[in-house]
C-alpha cells in the first residue's frame, strides 16, 4: 500500500536498506546474502466437501477427512518428487486443520489452510497450479469436492541487488569491526520486497542472541522464549546509519 501511495517517488528514492533482527545469531554480527535471501510467500486455504453421516455407516458418506488425509500427504510430493530441487528450494506446510463436530459423525467439510515458499517465481506458479490440481482429483476421485483459495499478499523474495550489496560491503564491514557473514538461503518472509521490486534494496540480519548462548541453542525468533540482547540494538543503528550515509555520499549530485 505504501509503495502504491508513492512512498519511493515523493521523494524520490534511488535504494533502500533494511534489517532484521535473529536470535540465533551472535549478539551485535551481521548476517548479509547477495541476491535471494528471503523466500516468497503464498498462503494456501483448502476446502474439501463431502457428505455428512453417521460414524457408523461410513458408506453412506463422502468422508472428507480422509480425503483431507490424502491431500495433505499428497502435498508433500510436490517439493520433494514433483519439482527439479537444484532450480530453488520449494516448502508446502499445511498449518491448520479444522472438520467435525461429533466424535461419531463424519462432517460434510473439512478446511485447511497452509503457507507456501519459493525462491523462484516459474517455480513458484508451478508449485500452486500443482496444490491445486493435486487437492482437486484426489477429492473428485472420491466423490468430494475440493476448492482452492491462494492469497500471495505476503510478498515476493527478498532479494538483495548483488551490485548494491558488494558496493556497501565496506561499509558493513567497517559498522561490523569485521564481525560479517554470509547468511545462508531464508525460507522465511519479509514485505520489504515489495520495495525491492522497484528499487535496488538491502535487507540484513542482526544477531541479538543472550552473551554466552550458543546461536544454535538460542530460542528462534516468535517463539515464547524468544529473547532480545537489547546492548546489540546499537549495533544495528550504527550500521543503518552508515548504510545510508556512506550511500549518500558516494551518490551525492555533483555540485
Amino acid at each position: 500500500l505504501m509503495v502504491k501511495q508513492g512512498v519511493l517517488e515523493n521523494p524520490k528514492v534511488d535504494a533502500i536498506f533494511g534489517l532484521h533482527i535473529n536470535s540465533q545469531t551472535e549478539v551485535g554480527r551481521i548476517n548479509y546474502r547477495p541476491g535471494g535471501t528471503m523466500a516468497a510467500v503464498s498462503d494456501m486455504r483448502i476446502v474439501v466437501k463431502g457428505r455428512q453421516a453417521h460414524g457408523a455407516s461410513p458408506w453412506s458418506s463422502i468422508d472428507p477427512i480422509v480425503v483431507a488425509a490424502q491431500i495433505v500427504q499428497a502435498l508433500q510430493l510436490i517439493p520433494s518428487r514433483q519439482l527439479d530441487v537444484t532450480k530453488a528450494p520449494t516448502v508446502v506446510t499445511v498449518g491448520t486443520i479444522h472438520g467435525g463436530l461429533r466424535h461419531n459423525i463424519i462432517p460434510d467439510s473439512v478446511e485447511m489452510t497452509g503457507t507456501v515458499r519459493n525462491f523462484d517465481e516459474g517455480v513458484r506458479k508451478e508449485t500452486l497450479m500443482r496444490i491445486e490440481r493435486t487437492a482437486k482429483n484426489i477429492a473428485a476421485a472420491a466423490g468430494a469436492e475440493a476448492t482452492v483459495t491462494i492469497d500471495s499478499y505476503g510478498g515476493g523474495v527478498t532479494y538483495n541487488d548483488p551490485a548494491l550489496t558488494e558496493r556497501m560491503l565496506p561499509t558493513l564491514r567497517a559498522a561490523t569491526d569485521g564481525k560479517l557473514i554470509e547468511a545462508p538461503l531464508i525460507m522465511a518472509s519479509e514485505d520489504f520486497s515489495a520495495y525491492q521490486e522497484d528499487i535496488p534494496g538491502l535487507f540484513v540480519f542482526l544477531g541479538v542472541n543472550a552473551e554466552g548462548v550458543a546461536a544454535g541453542e538460542a530460542a528462534p525468533n516468535h517463539s515464547p522464549k524468544y529473547f532480545v540482547n537489547e546492548a546489540a540494538l546499537v549495533q544495528g543503528v550504527r550500521t543503518l546509519a552508515m548504510l545510508a550515509l556512506d550511500y549518500l555520499a558516494k551518490h551525492a549530485p555533483a555540485p
